[in-house]
């Protein structure tokens, strides 16, 4: 969904935690605060990530799903849909994640169809992808079509749907296991429908299925007097660790996480709070590690256009999102590349992205990567790495909210389980 990113990073990261402590019961505030240094300790800790790097592949033999890190050979993918889309109301979470010049958008259209024509153009482009996928090789899935302008109702809050556009978002592949995102925006509630037919075909082939426990999205959940009127307010509530969503209970989109191998990182967001982080650490303990990471970013929410992972010790790392953490990966070997200033035009529609969607690439293997037709520098950079670009058009796509990496989620990669970090 939305790219449009920052928590706190470095000696200030513990301010974070202390702020939503503060607000919350005495005992709260001490999981939250040993969360947050349990997760930053693992990521500084030497030891604590020199795992065992024996591969290993505990996934049953005939099992659909296993899919490790964000670069192993492509074998099988969910490909998004953009048919019904719907522009999602105007409530207090999405204004905390769009650009205040696509306000009026939102409250004019909120509940109704994106515009006709685009969606018309944005669902060639898409069907043009997953015709390219297949000539690639890879095995393409799709969710199921569904009428998002429903209204629906429950105890605590009434909306509208938006789209099965972004399975990135809502799906989160750990090896064999498959786990559903509780989501944070009252209009993606019900969104994992789109999904259940496949899940449930995954799940008879031996996959592992979880659901995260799923948020009432009750007004306790939000700051219904989040304080935003201008890009200023956003940089200032970031640097002081503040979000949209409160630790009322868990909610987190699987796109504020990425993986490699054992070690998976995560930024706290504007979706994702450190309760539902702490949820994740849990359930992948002890074979995956969860490192929080977080960046300078006046609107963080998903992370694969400010922090995306392409290959062994190879990351994307955006230079106007610069991470905090930074020197941990240098230090473990990591290779950081700044990629180019997107070519996307200012006049393009992104109601719900930045230009940055120009680094959201999907790695079809080490090199191979799908990657916008339009954006030359990018595709140049890559050559230089010896990787080799294969070009693809979304950019009326895009304006719904994610690049390739967002339209997709891998079910399947060839490889085995490897620790990459420390």
């Amino acid at each position: 969904m939305l790219r449009v990113r920052c928590l706190r990073g470095g000696s200030r990261g513990a301010e974070a935690a202390h702020y939503i402590g503060s607000r919350l019961r005495g005992v709260f505030t001490g999981w939250v605060q040993r969360t947050f240094q349990s997760t930053q300790a693992a990521t500084a800790s030497q030891n604590t990530c020199a795992a065992d790097d024996k591969a290993t592949s505990p996934v049953p033999k005939d099992c659909l799903v296993c899919s490790y890190n964000e670069w192993d050979p492509l074998e099988e993918v969910i490909v998004g849909r953009a048919e019904n889309a719907c522009v999602p109301p105007f409530s207090v979470e999405v204004k905390a994640n769009t650009y205040e010049k696509y306000w009026g958008f939102y409250q004019k259209f909120g509940g109704q169809s994106f515009p006709k024509d685009h969606l018309k153009k944005a669902i060639a482009e898409i069907e043009e992808m997953c015709n390219i996928l297949k000539g690639e090789g890879v095995i393409v899935k799709r969710p199921d079509p569904i009428d998002w302008s429903v209204k629906y109702k429950t105890p605590d809050f009434e909306s509208t749907g938006m789209y099965a556009a972004m399975p990135r978002d809502i799906l989160l592949v750990v090896g064999n296991e498959i786990i559903e995102a509780p989501m944070a925006w009252r209009a993606r509630f019900f969104e994992y429908r789109a999904y259940r037919r496949l899940i449930k075909d995954y799940f008879n082939s031996g996959a592992k299925w979880t659901t995260a426990p799923k948020p009432t999205m009750a007004d306790e959940l939000y700051d219904q007097n989040y304080p935003i009127h201008s890009v200023e307010d956003r940089h200032k509530l970031a640097a002081q660790g503040k979000f949209v969503t409160t630790e009322f209970e868990p909610c987190f989109d699987a796109a504020d996480f990425i993986r490699a191998g054992r070690d998976i990182f995560v930024q706290r967001s504007q979706v994702t709070n450190y309760m539902g982080i702490e949820w994740m650490r849990r359930h992948l303990a002890p074979d995956y590690r969860v490192h929080i990471i977080s960046f300078k970013d006046p609107n963080p929410m998903h992370i694969d256009a400010t922090f995306n992972i392409i290959g062994p010790g190879l990351v994307l790392s955006n230079p106007d999102r610069p991470c905090h953490q930074i020197e941990l990966f240098k230090k473990a070997g990591w290779t950081v590349i700044q990629p180019p200033v997107p070519l996307i035009p200012d006049d393009h529609p992104l109601w719900m992205s930045s230009k940055w969607l120009s680094m959201n690439v999907l790695m079809l293997d080490e090199k191979r990567v799908m990657v916008d037709a339009n954006e030359t520098s990018i595709q140049k950079m890559f050559e230089k790495l010896g990787i080799v670009t294969i070009k693809v058009n979304i950019r009326h796509a895009n304006s719904l909210g994610g690049g390739f990496h967002c339209w997709t989620c891998d079910i399947r990669r060839r490889g085995t389980l490897q620790s990459y970090f420390g």
